[in-house]
């Protein structure tokens, strides 16, 4: 029999093996919320403000361009360092684990009580460290999707439409994941698509309407 030394050590090799630690460690990166930081040194619960969502675009809308470019940098790194790490100690099928376990983080963050941003930011630098044509693809679409409508609910549902068969054309192996996330995306952005049906969703840089 071995030492408790050796039991442990064989444990914790078992553990880095099956590489459960690197996608619990995805979703911890993916609970870091910057826009949280910054409203707390404000005083302030983003959570609390405008539309309640801790993310760029709220950010910009209670704090100003500074705090919303913090955010997106903040959020897209966090997505990008995840995925990298999981190329680094498991290789590609990790790193499509680690896509979804940092989006999960972002939306439902154990460090705010489950109550995070909607994850657009943090996808894109997730997609981008795991396959740069996605990631760019699905960015392009956002892009036009905003330009377009000058709301960025718009560009975010309609790039998340999409995203299955993007990854069909691109990543085959990821359809199983990013299907699902894109629905989680379309999920948390129902009461936005619910204020584009009845024509209160405001423009970017625009203060959310309230009754």
């Amino acid at each position: 029999m071995g030492t408790a030394a050796d039991l442990f050590a064989d444990t914790l090799a078992a553990a880095m093996d099956s590489a459960w630690w690197m996608i619990i460690a995805a979703y911890f990166i993916g609970c870091i919320s910057p826009s949280s930081m910054l409203a707390k040194a404000r005083g302030m619960d983003i959570r609390e403000a405008g539309s309640g969502n801790a993310g760029t675009t709220n950010a910009l809308r209670v704090m100003g361009k500074k705090a919303a470019v913090i955010t997106l940098v903040v959020d897209i790194g966090k997505g990008a360092a995840a995925v990298g790490l999981g190329w680094v100690f498991g290789g590609k099928e990790l790193a499509m684990i680690c896509v979804a376990a940092v989006f999960i983080g972002h939306v439902w963050p154990v460090f705010y009580k489950f109550k995070g941003g909607k994850g657009v930011a943090t996808l894109f630098g997730a997609l981008t460290a795991m396959n740069w044509q996605l990631g760019l693809s699905a960015l392009g679409i956002v892009v036009i999707g905003v330009v377009l409508s000058r709301r960025m609910s718009v560009g975010s549902v309609v790039a998340a439409l999409l995203f299955p068969l993007l990854a069909w054309l691109l990543e085959p192996g990821f359809i199983f994941e990013g299907t699902i996330i894109a629905v989680l995306v379309i999920i948390k952005h129902r009461s936005n698509i619910g204020r584009l049906i009845r024509g209160e969703e405001p423009k970017i840089g625009e203060k959310e309407k309230r009754k």
